[in-house]
């Protein structure tokens, strides 16, 4: 299980370009996807034999109307939720009452508190550092963001007390998150699969804060669903902060196979449902979407309609994610649910033979060849299935920056149409024959 790390930090204190320079230092295996724009407040640190994620949360400003109820949200949320708090300042600048505020609140964690002196970008600013020792904190290093400088000992002091990153789960059971903003129904929804009479119940230990793990059998198999709805804290703008209702999803996306996007037929589909299914895709999970609360619309055969056309138009991201309309509170349509999440878990892990593999891209390659660039035209020579959950599949090509994108989508399309992947990404990489060795 990762740790998950958090910046904060007045503005303008070089947070930003931390938190990307950290961030860029990992691969992803998965591009973003177009239909969807955001604000990335989370990534992945890859150091060493060690993992965690990073949260981002936005810069403190004393000026702003509301400072004390600012300032307690993002430094509770950072206390929560996270395993250790980064504290930026700007070194280049005096203490400031901000910082000390910000201090103050940081203090009452009990969280491992590391402040990264930034903007120390060569040695006539290191005297600056001398007056943030009046913070009393005793993990204090120099770093500029701007030329990566101090990375190693940041982020050796990160991780000094964090266990070596593996996947393993000791329980091998389908694991699906209900994951979605807050006041979708995601609690209710919870409850009405639970209490299914073909389901039995029990409760066990979650290992995320304020995650529910409830194991249940359906059909004879056992399942464990992720309920992150419970808000352990109290308060308007704790309890509905976009960034802190994703960051509870992160966490849940993260030891899930299946993720269950929830979205409110009241509300209507807004910006933050497609950034949270994004999240989900980035990770690499399965996802189903859910439309709840359809027993308060009228002609639903109609709205239906509506309501697929609208799905498909704003997750142009994930046109392959099954839709269930449904009613948590009266159980309307309950029952085709776990059907969908089971399927999308099967794609997921499906491994598809290399001999029917190939002979879909080969019919595909003749079918629709290419186009050729400066003479030359992309060759596949061979495509295996590399890796699952999701699928992953490596084409041996003669030569790898002639694939456009325009024919990757292509690709990815024709194997979709010959293989059932209902639910799940897939990841395509192109391999140059003569490189062996390439990841």
């Amino acid at each position: 299980m990762r740790k998950t790390v958090c910046l904060i930090g007045r503005p303008n204190t070089g947070k930003s370009t931390l938190f990307n320079r950290l961030i860029n230092e990992n691969k992803s295996i998965i591009a973003d996807e177009a239909g969807v724009t955001r604000d990335r407040i989370y990534g992945v640190v890859n150091y060493k034999d060690k993992s965690f994620t990073l949260i981002d949360t936005g810069g403190i400003d004393l000026e702003i109307k509301d400072f004390n109820a600012s300032i307690k949200v993002q430094a509770e949320l950072a206390a929560d939720e996270s395993d250790v708090i980064v504290f930026v300042v700007d070194g280049r600048e005096s203490l400031t009452l901000n910082d000390l505020k910000i201090r103050d609140y940081l203090l009452k964690s009990n969280k491992k508190v590391i402040v990264a002196i930034n903007k120390i970008d060569d040695k006539k600013h290191e005297e600056n550092i001398y007056s943030y020792y009046e913070l009393g904190l005793d993990n204090m290093i120099m770093i500029s963001a701007s030329h990566k400088r101090g990375f190693e000992e940041l982020l050796d002091c990160i991780t000094e007390d964090f266990n070596p990153y593996t996947t393993e789960e000791s329980d091998s059971t389908l694991k699906f998150s209900i994951i979605g903003r807050p006041n979708v129904g995601k609690s209710s929804l919870v409850n009405a699969i639970l209490n299914e009479e073909r389901c039995l119940v029990s409760d066990i230990a979650g290992t995320t804060r304020d995650s529910l793990d409830t194991k249940f059998t359906y059909d004879k198999q056992d399942y464990t669903i992720i309920d992150t709805a419970g808000m352990r804290k109290k308060g308007k703008i704790y309890e509905n902060i976009e960034k802190y209702s994703l960051i509870r999803s992160l966490k849940s996306i993260e030891r899930s196979d299946v993720c269950v996007v929830v979205i409110n037929a009241e509300e209507g589909i807004i910006e933050h449902d497609k950034h949270i299914a994004s999240y989900a895709i980035d990770a690499g999970k399965a996802v189903v979407i859910v439309i709840n609360k359809w027993d308060t619309i009228d002609n639903k055969d109609a709205a239906m309609k509506t309501w697929t056309k609208d799905i498909r138009n704003n997750f142009q991201f994930i046109p392959y994610a099954p839709i269930v309309f449904l009613s948590a509170k009266t159980k309307s349509r309950i029952h085709t649910l776990m059907p969908e999440v089971i399927k999308a878990y099967n794609s997921a892990t499906t491994e598809i033979k290399t001999s029917a593999l190939n002979d879909c891209i080969r019919e595909a390659y003749m079918l629709h060849m290419p186009p050729s660039y400066k003479g030359k035209r992309l060759k596949i020579y061979f495509v295996s299935q590399t890796g699952t959950q999701p699928p992953k599949f490596t084409f041996n090509v003669n030569n790898k920056g002639l694939v456009h994108f325009s024919y990757e989508r292509y690709l990815e399309n024709k194997i979709r149409e010959s293989f059932d992947l209902t639910g799940t990404p897939i990841i395509l990489q192109f391999k140059n024959k003569s490189d062996r060795n390439e990841d």
